[in-house]
């Protein structure tokens, strides 16, 4: 496992080589400044004031409202929120959720820690698990013994990224089928999804929606609020904190159960109405692809670097691993970067490899992506003279 380095080499990286900002961390994520000065702007009047009272639930309306739009979310489905961030929602799943086996497709850290959930939960079957080797991701076999399939968008640890579609020639939940769980959680808002695709679309804002984390947010269809509705009617133990219905009772009052963070819940539907006002969901991918073509383009001409995902269109959009030949450290490149101002390069540490993590979200601009690409050229080139 490759630790990460906290001193380097002693190389400055010319100032007219840096990006305009060097936040390239894979979450928590840039934050744009605009989404400060304007929770700033607010202080006085917003934070520290009830979450059950108008000037909280007018932004929690606004959240709910901005994510409805950026989705294109069908008529029948909810926008829910709850404390607790995705971990929370995984075991909020396997009591309100899972009726009785889940499927999981695991294909890194994050993707594998549902999976765990699920079978850890005594009141469930054991899960089916669908595994491949970390670049890689697997696909869903229909069986009708499954009640959900849980997928994972984006894999953070690794830089691999799916297409979501229901697992093909299973039933539809309305025939019995099950329901399709999606974690999108640093893939959400910056990579296309279609909302036919899921049933639970969940996420915490922590990475393309420049908020802090400690938050769910979940896009429930029609057939996952039946579901939820059923189990909780079924007298199975559920803790309250736990409990999706608890969690669909308060979202639609635009309130959450708990007091949430007020700060998250403001910088989140600043940045839907940035996404939103510039084009969307479309608009916000499209930044994405061009942040991702940079980086790989760079990576496959450096004659040093190079992708870890091998396929092509299984590359991430909006976070990339790029491997480095073994006569350069990767660890001693990130911790120069980190001592000229660009942080959080640094590789996931379970994953142990000889490579650089890097978030494309939609804050990040691309020519930041670019700045980045001639530094870390710049910095290699500096270790090898």
């Amino acid at each position: 496992m490759i630790p990460y380095v906290t001193e380097g080499p002693d190389i400055s990286i010319p100032p007219h080589l840096l990006p305009s900002d060097g936040r390239f961390g894979s979450g928590p994520s840039k934050v744009r400044p605009e989404q400060v000065k304007a929770l700033a702007s607010v202080a006085d009047t917003y934070l520290g004031t009830s979450h059950r009272q108008p000037g909280v639930r007018t932004v929690v309306g606004r959240l709910r409202s901005g994510l409805s739009e950026l989705f294109s979310l069908p008529d029948g489905y909810e926008v829910v929120l709850g404390n607790g961030g995705t971990t929370s929602f995984w075991d909020a799943a396997t009591f309100c959720l899972i009726e009785e086996q889940s499927q999981h497709l695991c294909f890194g850290e994050f993707s594998s820690k549902f999976a765990a959930a699920a079978k850890a939960a005594p009141h469930l079957k054991d899960p089916q698990v669908i595994e491949s080797a970390p670049g890689t991701h697997p696909v869903p076999v229909p069986d009708p013994a499954v009640d959900l399939y849980a997928l994972t968008h984006n894999e953070t640890s690794t830089g691999v990224s799916m297409t979501i579609r229901r697992p093909a020639g299973a039933a539809l939940p309305a025939d019995g089928g099950g329901l399709v769980a999606v974690d999108g959680t640093s893939g959400a808002g910056g990579l296309r999804v279609d909302a036919a695709e899921f049933d639970a679309y969940y996420l915490a804002p922590q990475k393309c929606f420049a908020s802090d984390g400690g938050l769910y947010v979940a896009l429930l269809s029609p057939a996952a609020l039946e579901r939820v509705e059923r189990i909780a009617a079924s007298g199975r133990w559920i803790p309250t904190f736990l409990d999706l219905k608890t969690a669909v009772d308060n979202s639609v009052q635009d309130q959450t159960y708990n007091t949430p963070a007020l700060a998250t819940i403001f910088m989140l539907a600043e940045q839907l109405d940035w996404m939103n006002s510039n084009g969307g969901l479309e608009w916000t991918a499209s930044r994405c692809d061009r942040s991702a073509e940079i980086l790989y383009t760079w990576a496959e001409q450096s004659g040093f670097a190079r992708p870890f995902v091998e396929n092509p269109a299984d590359r991430s959009h909006v976070v990339g691993t790029i491997d480095f030949v073994d006569a350069i450290d990767a660890g001693a490149v990130a911790a120069i970067l980190r001592a000229n101002g660009i942080v959080d390069t640094e590789p996931y540490r379970k994953l142990g490899r000889n490579q650089l993590r890097i978030a494309m979200f939609p804050a990040i601009e691309p020519d930041d992506v670019a700045s980045l690409c001639g530094c870390i050229t710049h910095v290699v080139g500096a270790l090898a003279s």
